[in-house]
């Protein structure tokens, strides 16, 4: 494990949340489901709405410089006024919450979020937040591999990748002539 259960589990859960686009309160929901949380839901349209306010405001950890982020991640912990306190919950063993689990959810997010991006800063692991490298996707992913490697998004990217890669090399070998 590169980073804390906490951490890497916040970093996931907001990469997905840039990669979805969470069309209604079910989406909010499946997407929840997926990427569990131990604090409370009102399942109403606000929260879906201000859970997608943060879409846009996430993807910007993926495109800024460390001294940008940092400035960005400081922003939103003065904002949010984390208090972190260790907690067990669900089988997990102790791990860090900054917020109230009774804070709305996008506060939740967004906090958890922040400090899980104050570990990649630490780490000197900003190099683990990166753009799909399949030509037209434009999600974001979080390489929590040991070397590094992880260059395709988990929408599928990586499959298509590997057949269009088959397919010319199939297409190579019907070309050329065997000798």
């Amino acid at each position: 494990m590169l980073f804390a259960h906490d951490t890497e589990a916040a970093l996931v859960q907001a990469a997905a949340l840039v990669n979805t686009p969470l069309d209604d309160v079910a989406a909010l929901d499946a997407f929840m489901r997926a990427h569990p949380d131990s604090g409370v839901r009102t399942g109403t349209r606000a929260e879906l709405d201000e859970v997608r306010a943060l879409r846009p405001r996430f993807r910007r950890f993926w495109e800024l410089g460390e001294d940008e982020l940092v400035e960005t991640v400081n922003a939103l912990l003065r904002e949010s006024r984390p208090l972190p306190q260790l907690v067990r919950h669900d089988g997990w063993s102790y791990h860090l919450h900054a917020v109230a689990r009774d804070a709305p959810l996008a506060v939740r997010m967004t906090v958890e979020t922040a400090m899980a991006l104050v570990d990649v800063v630490r780490a000197e692991a900003l190099d683990r937040l990166r753009g799909c490298a399949y030509p037209g996707c434009d999600n974001v992913l979080v390489d929590l591999s040991r070397n590094r490697s992880k260059r395709f998004c988990d929408g599928g990217c990586g499959n298509r990748a590997a057949v269009s890669a088959y397919r010319a090399r199939r297409a190579a070998l019907i070309r050329s002539p065997e000798p």
